[in-house]
């Protein structure tokens, strides 16, 4: 079922309205969907590499926007909307990610959680509505949101729009680990200037 999802997907990608798709596709990915936007950026990269910059912002924005509902839903509809998403994803204790916040990592632990799960298999999707239902910081969330998903699909969108089809086993094998130090790279700064801002306020 999802390789047939993920087929006709990609084909969305030579559509009039690919951009518009893209966004939607970003948006829903982020808190249900199973196909990431990366099926659509390669094929419109590819096709328009000048505008490689539009098209990883739009399923930046479009991605984000998406986790907030994700965190949303989390947050008021958990056990009407999101134990189903669980369930639909084969997770029936979804208590196991309730508690990483409750250890001993607190902030620290879970925004690595989001930032991994931003570049891995694990899906996005179950981290941005547990993220609501344990009320994990909301000004973090959208950071470590906006760190994994824009460089995830900036890096795609530049190496695909510079150097085409080239960089496919590349970023396969490599974006992971790049993207990822770059996001964990970009949390870890803001969470001290935000440390650091906090005790002047208060």
């Amino acid at each position: 079922m999802f390789k047939a999802l993920y087929e006709k997907t990609i084909k969305l990608a030579g559509h009039k309205n690919s951009k518009k798709i893209l966004g939607f596709i970003s948006f829903i990915e982020s808190f249900i969907f199973p196909i990431p936007p990366d099926a659509l950026i390669i094929p419109m990269t590819i096709a328009d590499k000048e505008r490689w910059i539009k098209i990883a912002t739009i399923a930046t924005f479009g991605s984000v926007l998406g986790a907030i509902l994700g965190y949303l839903i989390g947050y008021v509809f958990f056990s009407e909307i999101g134990v189903k998403i669980f369930e639909l994803y084969g997770v029936d204790d979804s208590s196991f990610l309730k508690n990483k916040i409750s250890s001993d990592g607190g902030i620290a632990t879970w925004a690595t959680l989001l930032a991994i799960a931003g570049f891995t298999p694990i899906p996005f999707k179950l981290l941005t509505i547990t993220s609501g239902f344990v009320q994990f910081n909301f000004f973090y969330f959208i950071i470590v949101c906006l760190a994994t998903r824009g460089s995830r699909f900036f890096i795609i969108a530049f190496l695909v729009g510079n150097f085409g089809l080239a960089m496919k086993k590349l970023i396969e094998k490599k974006l992971m680990k790049i993207s990822l130090i770059i996001s964990i790279t970009l949390i870890i700064f803001v969470y001290f200037v935000y440390n650091f801002m906090s005790r002047f306020v208060s």
